[in-house]
């Protein structure tokens, strides 16, 4: 829960309802176009997209398929988010005014992220797109820790959520990167592919860590990072390409998010019930 001081609602305004509505449309097209996406209508699914560049087995650092049944989670979320901050009474919460275009515009690049990889099979185009994505997590998750939550419900709509998607963008984006480097017929500089598969991966780790000491200790971003890393793993120790080096680098990366997310949920835990104490 964020530490920032509540601030007194504002009264509602005209452009509230437009927000609102602006992040319940963009929502439902997220949700349509993830459906196109994944082949649920037929066509072209995100697997077999660019000559399967993005499948679970074109790099070392893709996740096994299974990794990618977090994003029904992550589109419920969103659902219920956009269903949430158009409630009545969540109108003219300050924190919603502050997130709402974010959130829609992450969820308009997703959709935009789709049409790039699935629709023009472009592997370098939803590599500049899935960045804009993560740049605008990053700025929802400062957003989030800035405004206060208001009660449980928001905590697991909104912060639950974001925190979600922003580390599974993490891990997401890394995956993108190698696929398009791999498209390119990158050859790692005469390095070995596992040498580069394990910068990569502990890179996404450290960014978990950065996370971690950031957010002091949400926890939504590290269970959706330390999962991508964890089927990372599991590719590499069961699947194509084999990689022992990338699978151990991202079993201890993910050990090290979890671990370090713990340790500081639990230090600042107590040095708010000691400043509490002194009050």
């Amino acid at each position: 829960m964020s530490t920032a001081t509540r601030a007194e609602p504002h009264p509602p305004q005209p452009s509230d309802v437009v927000r609102q509505v602006v992040v319940v449309v963009a929502a439902v097209l997220a949700v349509v176009l993830a459906a196109v996406g994944s082949g649920a209508f037929g066509g072209t699914s995100v697997s077999g997209a660019s000559g399967g560049a993005l499948s679970a087995d074109a790099t070392p650092i893709a996740p096994a398929t299974t990794a990618f049944s977090i994003w029904s989670v992550i589109y419920l979320g969103l659902v219920a988010y956009a269903v949430y901050q158009a409630l009545p009474g969540q109108r003219s919460v300050d924190r919603h005014r502050r997130l709402g275009y974010w959130v829609a515009a992450s969820m308009l690049l997703n959709a935009a992220w789709l049409f790039a990889a699935v629709q023009l099979g472009n592997v370098w185009l939803s590599v500049v797109v899935i960045v804009a994505l993560l740049a605008v997590l990053v700025r929802i998750f400062v957003t989030l820790f800035r405004t206060p939550t208001h009660g449980w419900v928001d905590a697991l709509v909104t912060d639950g959520t974001m925190g979600l998607y922003l580390g599974w963008v993490s891990v997401a984006t890394a995956a993108n990167i190698a696929a398009a480097l791999v498209e390119s017929g990158f050859d790692g500089l005469g390095a070995p592919s596992s040498v580069w598969s394990t910068v990569v991966l502990a890179v996404a780790g450290l960014s978990g860590v950065a996370v971690a000491l950031a957010g002091r200790g949400r926890i939504a971003p590290m269970l959706s990072l330390v999962w991508g890393l964890s089927w990372v793993a599991v590719g590499r120790f069961t699947g194509q390409p084999l990689d022992t080096a990338a699978g151990v680098t991202a079993v201890v990366a993910a050990v090290v998010v979890l671990v370090v997310t713990v340790a500081v949920r639990v230090r600042h835990g107590r040095v708010g019930a000691t400043a509490d104490l002194h009050r």
